[in-house]
């Protein structure tokens, strides 16, 4: 498994999180909404940031323990 394959699984992950809190919160469990709001919000201003300059904090940290999907390639 390559760090960019890896990366983008996991923002899946996230994606999914973020649905369940938003299906407690709307069950009535309290802060669930608060807390999806501010998951997601994360989310997408760090995946603005990554487009934008191409810096990655957690696919710089992938990096160091699995291999590029390029260096695979090879």
């Amino acid at each position: 498994m390559c760090a960019e394959k890896l990366q983008r699984i996991i923002q899946a992950i996230i994606l999914g999180i973020v649905m369940g809190l938003v299906a407690m919160g709307v069950a009535g469990v309290a802060g669930m909404l608060q807390l999806a709001f501010l998951l997601q919000f994360a989310t997408m201003i760090m995946l603005f940031i990554a487009g934008l300059t191409g810096w990655c904090p957690g696919l710089i940290a992938l990096k160091k323990l699995f291999p590029s999907c390029n260096e695979e390639r090879r």
